[in-house]
């Protein structure tokens, strides 16, 4: 099997930051790219960030570019999520995942395979 575990959520006040982390374990699989995603209540699961598991491409939704980053750990099997500038807005929970396959385009959550539980991330305005 394969798992994700997230960590790293938590309160925070807003304009403040917070990194949330990845692992991935069990058995190996080949992995396209990893990402993260977001659901707040009431709200659909949106698409956050994204990065290719061979080669530092990145991508970014709209509302999260120039405050969060993701990057990765290959020896750790890890990837993180550095949020910055938080918002209100950005509360929601946080949930990991693994794309196994090549995907075309914007990511979505139908490119995954694998998920994680997921951490909740809560911004104090």
């Amino acid at each position: 099997q394969v798992q994700l575990v997230e960590s790293g959520g938590g309160l925070v006040q807003a304009g403040g930051s917070l990194r949330l982390s990845c692992a991935a374990s069990g058995r190996t699989f080949s992995k396209y790219a990893m990402g993260w995603f977001r659901q707040a209540p009431g709200k659909e699961r949106e698409f956050v960030a994204a990065i290719r598991w061979k080669f530092d491409i990145t991508y970014y939704a709209d509302a999260v570019t120039g405050r969060f980053t993701i990057y990765k750990d290959l020896a750790k099997n890890t990837v993180y999520l550095q949020m910055n500038s938080l918002k209100p807005e950005d509360t929601a929970q946080y949930y990991c995942a693994a794309a196994s396959r090549s995907y075309s385009g914007s990511p979505t959550s139908r490119d995954f395979d694998y998920w994680g539980q997921g951490t909740q991330v809560t911004v104090a305005s």
